[in-house]
């Protein structure tokens, strides 16, 4: 599947089929918090937080070509990713993007 964050893709014609997203719920675990308080502390990244967020990426992504593939799309446009908070410790990343056949 190809994916893109562009409306198009280049030298092909595209037929839009609709909206697919994936989402995924990620919350810190207790040794992960530890660790990302002594860092608060001394500064520098809390790379425990940055892999729990590309696995979070990463798993919305799966997701949102799994939705594509059933609804029959070869490709996926203007993909964008968010996420926020929903509770303390916990955070939504959802990717989503335009499902598309190729002609």
């Amino acid at each position: 599947m190809i994916l893109v964050t562009t409306d198009y893709i280049a030298g092909k014609e595209i037929e839009m089929i609709g909206l697919v997203k994936g989402s995924t719920i990620q919350c810190k675990n207790f040794g992960r918090d530890i660790m990302s308080g002594f860092k608060n502390l001394v500064g520098g990244e809390m790379t425990s937080y940055t892999e729990m967020m590309n696995e979070a990426r990463d798993i919305a992504t799966q997701r949102m070509m799994a939705e594509a593939h059933s609804l029959g799309a070869d490709a996926i446009v203007n993909i964008r990713y968010t996420s926020s908070e929903i509770a303390q410790g916990a955070a939504e990343v959802m990717a989503y993007g335009t499902a598309v056949k190729l002609k």
